[in-house]
Parts: structure tokens; C-alpha cells; sequence
């Protein structure tokens, strides 16, 4: 009996263009294009089962063994730190976590600095590697509010356009980190099923280069 792999997708448009390089590197199952509300899907005769996740939870699935491989943003690699392997960037969802604050705001180092943000492992290492000492305001959702609400002196988050940080007459004043999806693995599942994984990579890889 073929070995199946079992790999996370996160739902949405980026899950769509993961899967579409897996199916080219010889991995398809047609029934994941089916206009249907199933979470999993599996192709017996590829030796590949695929289930959609949120996407902020396919670390989780990888580390824990229930897939063997995933998809998951640098961004939350870095905030959970979850104890697998990184074994390509997909140079896919590239966007960058920055400081962002209101326009005319002027770092006052005499008093703690209160950063809003829902990355606050990312904002911890960033300002602690910079020696700043900092008060974390955790935040959920419409972190840009924060600032001009006089909440947080900064924000930390995650920047695609800047569109919304414009409008909201707030400025970026520092990268912290690019981010873009990385194809991550299960470290027990690496060892047994080294070979499948390895020549998912190297397909992908090659699709890289080809893209470039």
C-alpha cells in the first residue's frame, strides 16, 4: 500500500495557488476543485491526502503530526514558533510586518513604548533586540485604530499595499521582517517519509526557477 502524505492547505486564494504547484509536481486530486463544502481530499493512487485549514492553524497540524507537510506565512513561523522544519519559501502572499505610526509621531525613548499589535511575540524580539522597553497592547483586530485612539504610541502588522495605514494617516517607519508563505514539515515525518517530501521540493523549486 502507497504511503499517504498528508498535507494542510491553508483555505483561500493562497491554498489554491499550493495546490495548483503539488498537482504539477505530480501530486493532483481532482475532487478538490469540485464546488463542494468537504475538507478533505484524497488521491489513493498519488499517495496524497489534502485538507483545508485556517490558515493561521496549519503550523499546528504540522507540528502535532496530523499533516506531514503544510503552508503556512513567515509571520506566523515566527509569532508560535512551532517546532517543525522550513524547507522552502514559496514566494507566495509576500508582504512585510512593519512599525507603523501616526504621521509626525517621534520616538520619546524617556517612556515605554505601547505597541499595539496581535503579533506580540514578533513586537517582544524586535524591540528587545533593539534594547527599547516596550508595553504590549494584544489586539485581535483593527489594530490601526489603536494609534488614533491614543492607545498605542505604534502598531506592529502586517503591511501588503500600505493602502489602509494611508487612509488612516499612519506612516511606516520601520520593517521588522518579509514575510511570504513557506512550505513547512512535520520533523518525525521527514524521517519516514523523507523521499515523498524531498521530491515535492524539488519540483517545486524547479517551478520557482522556471517562474523567475
Amino acid at each position: 500500500m502507497k504511503t499517504m502524505l498528508n498535507v494542510a492547505l491553508p483555505k483561500g486564494r493562497l491554498g489554491e495557488k499550493v495546490y495548483a504547484m503539488f498537482e504539477k509536481a505530480g501530486f493532483p486530486c481532482p475532487s478538490i476543485k469540485e464546488n463542494n463544502r468537504k475538507l478533505i481530499f484524497e488521491n489513493e493512487e498519488c499517495g496524497v491526502r489534502y485538507f483545508w485549514v485556517k490558515p493561521s492553524d496549519v503550523a499546528i497540524y504540522v507540528e502535532r503530526g496530523a499533516a506531514d507537510i503544510g503552508v503556512a506565512g513567515k509571520d506566523i513561523l515566527l509569532e508560535y514558533e512551532p517546532d517543525i522544519y522550513e524547507l522552502l519559501d514559496l514566494d507566495l502572499g509576500k508582504c512585510r510586518m512593519c512599525v507603523a505610526a501616526m504621521s509626525g509621531w517621534r520616538d520619546d525613548t524617556r517612556r515605554t513604548l505601547r505597541v499595539a499589535t496581535k503579533f506580540s511575540n514578533i513586537a517582544q524580539n524586535y524591540y528587545c533586540s533593539k534594547g527599547r522597553d516596550i508595553d504590549i497592547i494584544h489586539l485581535n483586530g483593527s489594530i490601526e485604530i489603536a494609534p488614533i485612539l491614543g492607545l498605542s504610541d505604534v502598531i506592529v502588522d502586517i503591511v501588503e499595499t500600505g493602502t489602509t495605514l494611508k487612509e488612516n494617516d499612519l506612516l511606516v517607519y520601520d520593517t521588522i521582517v518579509p514575510i511570504s508563505a513557506r512550505l513547512i514539515a512535520n520533523k518525525a515525518s521527514y524521517k519516514f517519509k523523507g523521499s515523498e517530501i524531498d521530491s515535492i521540493v524539488t519540483s517545486i523549486s524547479s517551478q520557482l526557477e522556471e517562474g523567475k
